[in-house]
C-alpha cells in the first residue's frame, strides 16, 4: 500500500532512509521494490520502527517479506519454539525482548501502513502481552521448581501461580505502549516437595513473582518487555506480592474499596487453568451487587467530580484520554452502568467495552443513539491513541504539537489538514462529553440569582459617595466605606488583567453572588477582603471561578473558612488547587482516622507512573496541602478539638515521610541495586528516621519544620547488589547517603506547589558538618561520648518514625542507655540554666505589655526544659520516664513516680495546653506568638516551679 506523503514527510523519508542505509548498507538487498517502498514508508512514519530496524534489522526486515494477513498470529507456538533451547534467565530476557520488538513492529506496521481494524489491533496487542507473560511464567516456574521444589497444598496437590491482568490488559483492550497492571495469587498454603530443603509456598511464589516481574520490566541492552505496575494489588505497595485465594477473598470482602470494585471490573486471569471459575465466582459478589447500591452511586459521583477536577486542574485540552469527552469518560459511562446494574443484569458482566456497549442498549440503560456516539468516538480515539504511541513507542495520549508528527498522524488517518482533523476530533469528544453529562450528570444546584441590588452595584460606574450610599441601603451592619474601598480596589485590579471574555462573565456573576451571601454577615468587610484575596489569585483561571459559581457548597465553604482563619485564607490563595477540595464539604468536615493518612496517600500515588518523579513530587505536596486544609476545616467546624490537631498533623507528616522514603528507595535502587542484607527482606530497608522536636513530641503545627536524623545499620563490608543492566555496585553506606540526598531532594525542591516540608537536619551527630546519614552505632557512640547536654535534652523528645522492628528496638535501647546515664545533678542544672538563659537573651521578644508564648518566662520552652531536666535527672532510677516522648506524658509519669507534686503537674500541664492552644490560634490568624499579658494567667506559677526545681 502506498500512502500519500506531504513534502515534509518526503524530506523525512530521505533522512530516515539515509540513517538506516549508512548503518546497514546491504540489509535490504533481499526486498522487492514494493517491499522496499513499504519499509521506507514505515521508517518515515515511525521512529519506533526506524530505531527497531537499526537495532535488529534481521528481525524487522523479515516482516516486509511476509504476506499481510489480518489473522491473529499464534504467538504461543512461536514463543514456545524460541524458548525451547533457553537455559538461563539472561537468555530468557533476551528472547522475550527480541520477540516483543519484532511483533510490536509488525503491529505498528499494520496499524500505520495497512490500516488494520481497531478490533484486530487491540486483539493482537492483548494476545501478545498474554503470551509473553504466560511463556515467561511457564519457563520460570520450571526453573524455580528445579531450585526449590514443587509447591503443594496439605493434600499434596500441585499449586500454581495465577496472574490477574487488570485494566486494559484484563479487558483485552491493551494500547500500543501500555503498562500492564498485574495481581498475583495462588490457591492454598503449603510447602514445596521434591527438593532437599523445602520452602513455604508463600516464599516460593514471591520469588517466582519477583523473577517474572524482572523478566518483563527490567531494562537490558535489548530494552524491556512491559512496564509492570503492581500497585493495584491488595494493600498496594505495602502488601505482599502474592496472596492465597482465601487472603484475596478476605481482603475484598472486608477492606475492598469502591475504586477497587471499579478496577476489578476488567480483572481477568491470564491463560487457562482449573482455578479460573473458582476465582471469578469468589470475586464476583465484590464487584457486582445484587441490589442497586446507592452508596456506590455517591462514590461514582465523587469519581466523576475527580475526573472533572483532573481535566480542569491540568487543563487537558489536547489529551484524548483524560480531556473532556476523552476515552476515560467513555469508559466511565460504561463502567458506571456495569457497577450499578451488573449484579442484576448478568449480560453486563463483561470486560470489553465494545462488547458491553450493545448490551447496555439491550438492557435499556442507554438508547441506540447514545451507543452509536460512544462507540464511534471510542473507535476513533483508540485508533488515534495507538497511532501516536506507535510513532515512538511512548505512553502518551496527548496530541502531537510538532508538524512532523502531526503530518504522520494525518497521513495514517487519510485526513488532509490538521484543522480538518481537529474538527472531526472535537465532534467526537463534544458528543462524548454531552453524553457524559446527560447520562451520569450531577444535578447542579440552582443558584438563587444574586439580588439585582448587588449586580447593579458591581456593574455601576458611580462615584464613591453614590456607591457607599447604595451599599448602606441593603447592608445596615456593614462599614460601607471600607467594604466599598475593598470592592473598588479589586475591580480596578482585575480590569488591568487578562481574564478573557468567559472569565469576566463568570466573575461578573460571582461577585454579586458573594455580596448577596454576606448581606447579613457582621464580619462582612473582613470576610470580603479575605475571599477577594483568594479571587485575585484565580481570576485568570476561569475554571476555578466557574467551580465557585456553579457549586454553591464550595462558595459557602470558602466563605466559612476565610471568615474563621486568616491562615487558611493565605493557604488557599497560595495554593488555589485546594479549591477543588471544597466541592464536597462533607470531606472537609470528616478528617481521616489517624491511621489512614498513609492509606489515602498510597491510593493517591497509585495512578502516577513510577518514572514520573515530578508528578509524584507534585502529588505529595498537593496531598499534604489538601489534608492540612481538611484538618483546619475540621478544627474550624469543631469536629476536631484543638488537643488532637497536632496528632493529625504529625500522623500526616509521618505518612509523607514514609512515602518519600519508598519513592527515594525505588529511584536509588534502580540505579545502584540494594544493600545485600535487604535482599531476603529480613532487614527490609535497613534505614531509620529519628524525629526530634515537635515531630518527635507529636506536637506539629500547620507550618512546622521537621527535625529529623537519618540512620542505617548496614555491615561495614556490605555492598549493593548491582543490576542486570551493569549498573555500578557501591558500598551500602554510600547507598544510604545517596538515599538520604534523594529524600532531601524530594522534600526541599521548590515546585509550583512549594516545598513539601522544610527539613532541619542540624541535630544529627556533629550537626551541619556531620554526615547526612550515619550508622546507628555511630549515632550511639556520638550520644555517649560527644553530645552536649542540650543534645540529650533533645533526645528526650526523639522517637523513630520509620524503620524496621530490629532498628526500632536498637534505637530504643540506645536512647534509654543515653537518657539513663548517671549525671552530676549540679552540673546538669547549670548546663540547662545556662542554655535557657542563652536562648532567652537571643529569642525572647516579651515586653512589659506583651508575653512571648514560646520564649517568655513561664512560657512553652521553660515548661519543655523542666520536663527534659527531670527526665535526665531521674531516668537512672526510673526507666518509665523514657517510655514517653511528649511533655504531657512525661508530667503524668513524674506524678506517678512522686517526682512532681499534684499541684505542680496540674500547673505545668494546664499551662502547657493553654499556651499551645493560644499559639495555635495565633497561627490560624497569622498573628505571631506575642499576646497581651492580661490575657495570660499562670506563667508566674511556672516561674516558681522553675525556681524551686532548678535554681534553689
Amino acid at each position: 500500500m502506498t500512502l500519500s506523503f506531504s513534502p515534509l514527510l518526503h524530506d523525512q523519508q530521505k533522512i530516515s532512509w539515509q540513517q538506516f542505509s549508512d548503518q546497514h548498507a546491504d540489509a535490504c538487498n533481499e526486498l522487492t521494490q514494493d517491499q522496499l517502498s513499504a519499509f521506507k514508508q514505515a521508517i518515515t512514519l515511525s521512529d519506533f520502527i526506524l530505531n527497531s530496524a537499526l537495532q535488529a534489522p534481521e528481525l524487522v526486515l523479515d516482516l516486509f517479506q511476509e504476506p499481510n494477513e489480518e489473522a491473529l498470529p499464534d504467538y504461543k507456538s512461536l514463543l514456545a519454539g524460541q524458548l525451547s533451547p533457553c537455559t538461563d534467565e539472561v537468555q530468557l530476557h533476551r528472547i522475550l525482548r527480541r520477540f516483543r520488538l519484532q511483533h510490536m513492529v509488525k503491529i505498528a506496521l499494520d496499524d500505520l501502513i495497512f490500516s488494520i481494524s481497531l478490533d484486530i489491533s487491540l486483539a493482537r496487542l492483548s494476545s501478545l502481552a498474554d503470551e509473553l507473560i504466560l511463556a515467561s511464567l511457564q519457563w520460570l516456574t520450571d526453573f524455580c521448581q528445579k531450585k526449590w521444589g514443587t509447591p503443594t497444598n496439605e493434600q499434596g496437590e500441585n499449586q500454581t501461580l495465577l496472574v490477574y491482568g487488570m485494566g486494559k490488559l484484563g479487558g483485552k483492550e491493551l494500547n500500543f505502549s501500555s503498562d500492564i497492571d498485574l495481581i498475583f495469587t495462588y490457591p492454598e498454603s503449603g510447602e514445596t516437595q521434591g527438593c532437599r530443603r523445602s520452602i513455604d509456598n508463600q516464599q516460593f511464589f514471591t520469588r517466582l513473582a519477583q523473577k517474572l516481574i524482572a523478566s518483563l520490566h527490567q531494562v537490558t541492552c535489548d530494552g524491556f518487555v512491559y512496564r509492570v505496575d503492581m500497585r493495584l494489588r491488595p494493600f498496594g505497595d505495602s502488601g505482599p506480592l502474592v496472596l492465597t485465594f482465601n487472603a484475596m477473598e478476605d481482603y475484598y470482602q472486608e477492606q475492598g474499596r469502591d475504586w477497587e470494585r471499579y478496577a476489578m471490573l476488567k480483572a481477568r486471569v491470564i491463560g487457562e487453568s482449573k482455578y479460573h471459575e473458582q476465582l471469578s465466582s469468589m470475586l464476583r459478589p465484590f464487584v457486582y451487587r445484587r441490589y442497586i447500591d446507592f452508596s456506590v452511586i455517591d462514590s461514582l459521583r465523587r469519581m466523576k467530580m475527580m475526573i472533572a477536577q483532573e481535566v480542569r486542574r491540568k487543563q487537558l485540552i489536547n489529551n484524548i484520554k483524560l480531556g473532556a469527552g476523552g476515552i476515560r469518560e467513555i469508559e466511565f459511562i460504561v463502567q458506571v452502568f456495569q457497577l450499578i446494574r451488573g449484579g442484576r443484569v448478568k449480560e453486563l458482566q463483561q470486560r470489553s467495552l465494545l462488547i458491553v456497549l450493545p448490551k447496555l442498549v439491550d438492557s435499556g440503560e442507554i438508547n441506540a443513539a447514545n451507543k452509536e456516539v460512544l462507540e464511534n468516538a471510542y473507535r476513533f480515539l483508540r485508533r488515534v491513541e495507538n497511532i501516536i504511541q506507535a510513532l515512538a513507542d511512548k505512553q502518551t495520549q496527548t496530541l502531537p504539537d510538532n508538524e512532523l508528527e502531526q503530518q504522520r498522524l494525518l497521513t495514517v488517518l487519510a485526513i488532509k489538514t490538521w484543522p480538518e482533523f481537529l474538527v472531526i476530533l472535537a465532534k467526537h469528544m463534544d458528543g462524548v462529553h454531552q453524553e457524559f453529562d446527560q447520562l451520569i450528570g450531577l444535578d447542579s444546584p440552582n443558584h438563587q440569582a444574586a439580588d439585582e441590588h448587588w449586580v447593579t452595584l458591581w456593574h455601576s460606574r458611580w462615584s464613591d459617595e453614590e456607591s457607599i450610599a447604595w451599599l448602606e441601603q441593603e447592608a445596615h451592619s456593614w462599614e460601607s466605606d471600607k467594604v466599598w474601598q475593598i470592592l473598588h480596589d479589586f475591580r480596578e485590579d482585575t480590569s488591568k488583567r487578562s481574564l478573557g471574555n468567559r472569565g469576566r462573565q463568570v466573575l461578573d456573576k460571582l461577585i454579586p453572588l458573594l455580596l448577596c451571601r454576606l448581606q447579613k454577615n457582621e464580619m462582612a468587610e473582613q470576610v470580603i477582603a479575605r475571599v477577594l484575596q483568594v479571587f485575585s489569585k484565580i481570576v485568570t483561571r476561569t475554571a476555578y471561578l466557574e467551580l465557585l459559581f456553579e457549586n454553591e457548597g464550595a462558595l459557602k465553604q470558602l466563605i466559612h473558612l476565610c471568615q474563621a482563619s486568616s491562615w487558611v485564607t493565605d493557604y488557599i490563595a497560595k495554593y488555589p488547587i485546594l479549591l477543588d477540595e471544597l466541592i464536597d464539604p462533607k470531606l472537609l468536615h470528616n478528617p481521616p482516622q489517624l491511621s489512614s493518612y498513609g492509606i489515602e496517600l498510597r491510593e493517591r500515588m497509585l495512578r502516577i507512573p513510577e518514572e514520573d518523579l515530578e508528578a509524584q513530587m507534585e502529588a505529595l505536596r498537593q496531598f499534604k496541602q489538601s489534608q492540612q486544609l481538611r484538618i483546619a476545616a475540621a478544627e474550624i467546624a469543631d469536629v476536631l478539638p484543638v488537643a488532637t490537631i497536632s496528632d493529625h498533623l504529625t500522623s500526616l507528616a509521618e505518612a509523607i515521610v514514609s512515602e518519600v522514603i519508598n519513592l527515594a528507595w525505588q529511584q536509588v535502587s534502580e540505579r545502584f541495586g540494594i544493600p545485600t542484607s535487604c535482599l531476603d527482606g529480613a532487614k527490609e530497608k535497613g534505614f531509620g528516621v529519628i524525629a526530634y522536636g515537635k515531630t518527635g513530641g507529636v506536637e506539629l503545627g500547620y507550618s512546622s519544620d521537621l527535625d529529623l536524623v537519618f540512620v542505617h545499620h548496614s555491615e561495614a563490608s556490605e555492598d549493593t547488589t548491582g543490576r542486570a543492566d551493569g549498573s555500578k555496585v557501591i558500598p551500602a553506606s554510600q547507598f544510604y547517603v545517596k538515599l538520604a540526598q534523594r529524600i532531601m531532594h524530594i522534600f526541599n525542591t521548590r515546585m509550583n506547589s512549594g516545598i513539601l516540608y522544610e527539613l532541619d537536619m542540624r541535630l544529627r551527630p556533629s550537626g551541619n558538618s556531620g554526615l547526612l546519614v550515619v550508622h546507628l552505632n555511630t549515632f550511639a557512640q556520638y550520644q555517649h561520648e560527644e553530645a552536649w547536654t542540650w543534645e540529650h535534652q533533645a533526645l528526650v523528645r526523639a522517637r523513630m518514625i520509620f524503620g524496621n522492628e530490629k532498628l526500632q528496638q536498637q534505637y530504643i535501647n540506645i536512647r534509654q542507655d543515653v537518657l539513663s546515664k548517671p549525671r552530676v545533678f549540679l552540673e546538669l542544672k547549670n548546663d540547662i540554666i545556662t542554655m535557657r538563659e542563652k536562648m532567652r537573651s537571643h529569642l525572647d521578644k516579651s515586653s512589659e505589655s506583651l508575653f512571648d508564648i514560646k520564649q517568655g518566662k513561664g512560657g512553652l520552652v521553660d515548661i519543655e526544659f523542666l520536663a527534659q531536666f527531670l527526665v535526665l535527672a531521674y531516668a537512672t532510677q526510673h526507666r518509665e520516664l523514657m517510655l514517653v516522648c511528649d511533655n504531657l506524658g512525661i508530667f503524668k509519669t513524674l506524678l506517678k513516680l512522686d517526682l512532681l507534686e499534684k499541684s505542680e503537674q496540674q500547673q505545668l500541664s494546664n499551662m502547657y495546653q493553654k499556651l499551645r492552644a493560644l499559639g495555635h490560634q495565633a497561627t490560624m490568624q497569622n498573628a505571631g506568638q506575642l499576646i497581651n499579658r492580661e490575657s495570660i494567667v499562670g506563667e508566674k506559677a511556672i516561674g516558681d516551679i522553675w525556681q524551686n526545681r532548678l535554681v534553689d
